[in-house]
């Protein structure tokens, strides 16, 4: 039986001319079939890789299904009833940390805000503080732009 496949990733008739047609219909195609020609040998490792860091990353969602198993939806169950009573104890106390700790950093994101808030508030005091003391007029020496103007020796008893 011949396992070579008409398309795999080396310099064959077959892939120089997926190449040359995926340039000329949109050339990211042609790219895409450049890199499967170049580096598609190492799609195997790479594919390896990626399915341990998905496995890494869903065993706990097969972790949470532990409490389906048991309530009859699956064996979650090793034979050792003193290991199993164990650690259905553990995963309840870890559950429950868990919450306390959910809560705790609920509580905490309040109190920042809150801070957040005040200093923002404390700011923006400090700032119309500042805009009103710029702003309100002064007494001493102020002078009058829409007066007349008077010539050198004139009072307004001249008038």
């Amino acid at each position: 039986m011949n396992t070579s496949a008409l398309i795999r990733p080396a310099w064959t008739p077959a892939t120089i001319a997926l190449m040359v047609i995926g340039f000329m219909v949109f050339w990211p195609l042609g790219f895409a079939m450049l890199a499967y020609i170049i580096w598609g040998d190492r799609l195997d490792g790479f594919k390896r890789d990626v399915n341990r860091a998905t496995d890494g990353i869903f065993a706990g969602c097969r972790r949470g299904s532990d409490k389906a198993a048991r309530w009859g939806h699956g064996s979650a169950r090793t034979g050792n009833v003193a290991f199993d009573d164990w650690r259905e104890k553990e995963l309840e106390r870890l559950a429950e940390e868990r919450r306390k700790l959910d809560e705790m950093l609920t509580e905490f994101d309040d109190y920042a805000r809150e801070l957040r808030r005040a200093k923002d508030q404390d700011e923006f005091d400090r700032f119309m503080a500042n805009r009103n003391k710029s702003t309100a007029p002064t007494t001493t020496g102020s002078t009058d732009k829409t007066a007349p103007k008077r010539g050198k020796g004139t009072t307004l008893l001249d008038d």
